[in-house]
């Protein structure tokens, strides 16, 4: 295997854009609208025709409808993406996060009919997309994953054996994807090819590949990831990380920066080696580092997402480094304008993400809204794409608004947090607020002393 995301032969001498299409909705859309215009690049929104009235068609400088409701009809259909670039002149186009953020023939189309991509190389995408592939390049330099199949897994007795070999309990992962589907716990070596047959069944069916694998299941373990950034030119930098952990079925919900259960060394000491590591594959413009920390403290290689993450902000709020605006002059060519002795942080920052979506069940809530409030001071950010009277649309995610906090420390910030909460108000479809509000006081989220089975235990409890 070559260098995942190695700069063509010439890179491109740096030349600022002059219009960006955003490939994407919500409130990231509004986030790379707002960038943009900060560099004075013009914007081009797209939109189904249920996003008609959407705040990022109202606020980009032109706007191209591109289908129906259905995302494979507009947010995913390339065609129609790419006639809305050519049609309205763009130069580049951002892909967000989710939709086509992570799709390497997306990028591969876009380099072809002379559009920038704003995102790594295709290469990287679709190394980094095949979980079994990056974990082998990982390892390759030095950032080793939990112990598990090398390989997709293309037999039961292949599986049986590896599991024979690294010990109960196992996960099943699909190699193509995330968001816990394909994946699959296995307490008991009877259980696994059931398991095993029903993890391909769903992996093939979100993610058009079958592929599984398995390794070492921890029971209780922290969710921490690192933000990254390096230009065409071989420089790489790290933000430090964000801690994931508050999650329900893989998904998250509340995020920090840093992580209550990292060091001041320990951070140097992970920075750089996946700063090293990245150097050595050659990669280029954001991204993150998933990794997994089991209940010693050991760090492990998960995955990395290539594009730009749902809880970027708690990252700008402690380094003060809009990421947005470092992702666009990156694609644009320009070499990083930080060395890793740049890079400060500031005080502690935590995002509650507020869905649409009922607090106990987490079933997804529909509606127009009657009502909506967000709290304001210092220290406080609402990223959202919601105003009174707008409707939530049954078709995409549920997420309305990222409420993010910043202060002094951890303490302070959880202070600021659940002052802020009570001034959220969404009326008219159902929310996570609630949740927030208990999960806001849990004494063990309170404490820091956390992990990714505390959802299901705080719901366990009421």
């Amino acid at each position: 295997m070559g260098k995942v995301g190695a700069a063509p032969a010439a890179t491109p001498t740096p030349r600022m854009f002059k219009k960006i299409l955003v490939a994407n909705r919500g409130e990231i859309a509004l986030r790379v609208i707002r960038a943009a215009r900060e560099l004075d690049i013009a914007t081009v929104a797209v939109y189904s025709t249920a996003d008609a009235e959407s705040l990022h068609v109202k606020f980009a400088d032109e706007a191209v409808c591109i289908g129906p409701p259905a995302a494979k009809q507009s947010y995913l259909h390339i065609p129609a993406i790419i006639s809305a670039a050519e049609i309205t002149a763009a130069d580049a186009i951002h892909p967000g996060y989710g939709f086509l953020s992570e799709n390497a023939h997306f990028a591969e189309i876009c380099a072809q009919c002379g559009f920038r991509f704003i995102g790594p190389s295709p290469q990287a995408i679709r190394t980094m997309g095949d979980k079994i592939e990056a974990r082998r390049a990982m390892a390759k330099v030095g950032l080793h994953s939990l112990p598990g199949s090398p390989e997709p897994l293309t037999t039961d007795a292949a599986a049986l054996s590896l599991a024979k070999e690294i010990g109960l309990p196992l996960i099943i992962k699909a190699a193509a994807g995330g968001g816990g589907r394909g994946m699959k716990i296995v307490r008991n070596e009877t259980e696994l090819p059931k398991l095993l047959a029903v993890a391909r069944r769903e992996a093939g069916a979100a993610f058009g590949n079958d592929s599984v694998y398995i390794e070492r299941y921890v029971e209780h373990p922290r969710h921490i990831e690192f933000q990254v950034a390096a230009d065409l030119y071989g420089n790489v930098i790290h933000l430090g990380e964000r801690e994931c952990s508050v999650q329900r079925r893989y998904q998250k919900l509340i995020e920090e920066s840093p992580s209550p259960a990292m060091t001041e060394k320990k951070r140097r000491e992970v920075g750089e080696r996946i700063v090293e590591a990245l150097k050595k594959l050659g990669y280029s413009n954001v991204g993150t580092i998933e990794l997994l920390m089991d209940e010693r403290g050991e760090l492990y290689f998960m995955e990395m997402n290539t594009r730009i993450q749902v809880e970027h902000p708690v990252t700008e709020m402690v380094t003060r480094i809009d990421l947005l605006r470092l992702q666009i002059l990156l694609a644009a060519g320009y070499p990083l304008p930080y060395r890793q002795e740049d890079i400060q942080f500031h005080g502690h920052a935590i995002e509650c993400r507020i869905n649409a979506e009922d607090p106990v069940t987490f079933a997804p809530s529909p509606g127009q809204i009657t009502a909506y409030n967000t709290p304001g001071g210092a220290g406080i950010r609402v990223d959202s794409h919601v105003t009174q009277d707008a409707t939530v649309v049954p078709y995409y995610d549920s997420l309305l608004a990222k409420l993010i906090v910043h202060d002094s420390d951890r303490d302070q910030a959880l202070r600021r947090m659940r002052s802020a909460m009570k001034e959220f108000v969404v009326e008219g479809v159902r929310t996570n607020i609630p949740f927030h509000h208990r999960m806001l006081v849990n004494p063990d989220f309170v404490a820091g002393r956390y992990d990714t089975t505390i959802v299901r235990r705080m719901m366990e409890e009421s």
